[in-house]
């Protein structure tokens, strides 16, 4: 295989790591069982103070898998500057994300990478479902739309990290930089998504979506001030105009947890 074809062919996956030690050796493992096996895993380290990196050193050395790398910041920086570090050192054609507690299904990258391929796109996203501490499924899966443009997406918060992959073929690395506010995930998809991009849905449920753990997303008020931040100062949204799309996205986020 060439150096061009093997590009082509490779997903590069960007895990933010803080204090995972329970969690990451799971969540590599199901990247490794994944039946698509042209990928990089990318583990960026966020000056962990826990057990996680030794977890990490010590699987690799049993597992001795070349795909994953781990990369060591340099200071504590949050999660967003641990993305784009993954970001800039990624090689593959195809960018995806991956929390560090979160699992993926076996066919979750093969069916992803056959989606954007047959339909020729550049952003895509899949459905996932709720899952427990120990990473078992709890049942409750949210289904997504089949396309969502900037307007849509102001008022529907259902594109989830860890099912996101983009082509960089299509969408410059530069704009796939995470803009360095909270709920950088989201404003990543609004800023792109803004600049004439469709996300597209791939309606099949893939990722186990590991709630505990999750402080600052289980935080209502926090999550909701991150949200009206992004309306208001990373949008650059009106009074009338945030209420409006925050109200949707209000009812839309109690929906997919009841």
């Amino acid at each position: 295989m060439d150096i061009e074809s093997k590009y082509d062919r490779l997903v590069s996956i960007i895990v933010p790591v803080y204090n995972v030690e329970k969690y990451i050796v799971e969540t590599m493992s199901s990247v490794r069982a994944q039946s698509y096996v042209e990928w990089e895993l990318l583990l960026v380290n966020d000056c962990s103070t826990d057990k996680t990196v030794q977890v990490i050193e010590e699987y690799l050395a049993q597992v001795k898998d070349e795909r994953i790398c781990l990369i060591n910041q340099a200071s504590n920086a949050g999660a967003a500057k641990a993305r784009n570090t993954g970001l800039e050192k990624s090689v593959g054609r195809y960018v995806a994300y991956l929390d560090s507690d979160d699992l993926w299904e076996p066919e979750k990258l093969e069916h992803q990478i056959s989606f954007m391929r047959d339909k020729d796109i550049a952003f895509s996203f899949t459905g996932y479902e709720f899952a427990d501490e120990n990473g078992k499924g709890l049942g409750k899966i949210v289904h997504v739309p089949e396309t969502l443009n900037y307007r849509q997406a102001l008022k529907n918060t259902t594109i989830f990290t860890t099912t996101v992959m983009f082509d960089s073929k299509k969408i410059a690395k530069d704009m796939l930089k995470m803009p360095e506010v909270k709920s950088e995930d989201t404003a990543l998809w609004w800023k792109v998504l803004r600049n004439g991009y469709i996300a597209y849905g791939l309606d099949e449920n893939l990722v186990r979506y590991r709630r505990a753990g999750k402080s600052l997303s289980s935080n209502k008020l926090e999550a909701i001030r991150r949200i009206w931040n992004l309306y208001r100062n990373v949008e650059g949204l009106g009074l009338f105009a945030s209420m409006w799309n925050f109200c949707f996205w209000a009812v839309r986020a109690v929906a997919r947890r009841v």
